[in-house]
């Protein structure tokens, strides 16, 4: 409710999502033949970097008004609070980016045989993106400029989700199973949705401390 209130915290991922995959036309070139090659990973990295957008103020607005104080003291547990956050997070940047994938591969000329693990695909991606983001976001949150902190810790970790993802895309893309790659990312998510709530809520009162 925060972030429709806002405006910003919502359309500004899905803005720069929109804009800079429709420039990839522009800059390179026209022929569906050649945006089809491109289509998958180019995609998959501007719903990185647009999640990536977003995930700086994940807590930093709580935590500059003094109510993350209060979150990390309430007797709820932390984790579960934090999982919340990172929920809150998807919802206003990882389901708009999926929803809007693939009006953005028809323009990219995405074969049709693409878009289901696009779709799947970028639904588990970016809530990986947002658990492990967490991590970071909370590590960094007593910063005044972490940004550039934050994407240097959470990038390496993203790096598996975009291969799979972008791979899942393509093999569907020349008729080959893409089943196993989404089960793939499916387990990266499991194992980021075990174990990235426990480390987000650690790191936080390190970071809150720090």
């Amino acid at each position: 409710m925060l972030a429709f209130r806002h405006g910003n915290d919502f359309l500004n991922p899905l803005l720069f999502f929109v804009m800079t995959t429709s420039l990839v036309p522009l800059a390179i070139s026209p022929a569906p033949t050649q945006l089809a090659i491109i289509a998958p990973g180019m995609i998959w990295i501007t719903a990185l970097l647009a999640t990536l957008l977003a995930l700086d103020g994940m807590f930093k607005d709580d935590f500059a008004d003094g109510s993350l104080f209060q979150i990390i003291l309430s007797p709820q547990p932390l984790w579960l609070l934090v999982l919340a956050k990172v929920s809150a997070h998807w919802l206003i940047t990882g389901l708009p980016i999926t929803l809007m994938a693939p009006l953005l591969g028809m323009m990219l000329a995405l074969p049709q045989d693409g878009y289901l693990p696009l779709i799947i695909g970028l639904a588990t991606g970016t809530a990986c993106f947002s658990l492990i983001g967490a991590v970071g976001a909370a590590l960094t949150v007593s910063l005044s400029k972490g940004g550039v902190l934050l994407s240097l810790i959470v990038m390496p970790l993203y790096f598996p989700v975009l291969i799979f993802g972008a791979s899942a895309v393509q093999r569907g893309v020349e008729g080959l199973d893409y089943l196993p790659v989404l089960a793939l990312l499916g387990a990266f998510f499991t194992f980021a949705l075990l174990t990235g709530p426990f480390a987000a809520a650690a790191a936080l009162k390190v970071g809150v401390n720090g």
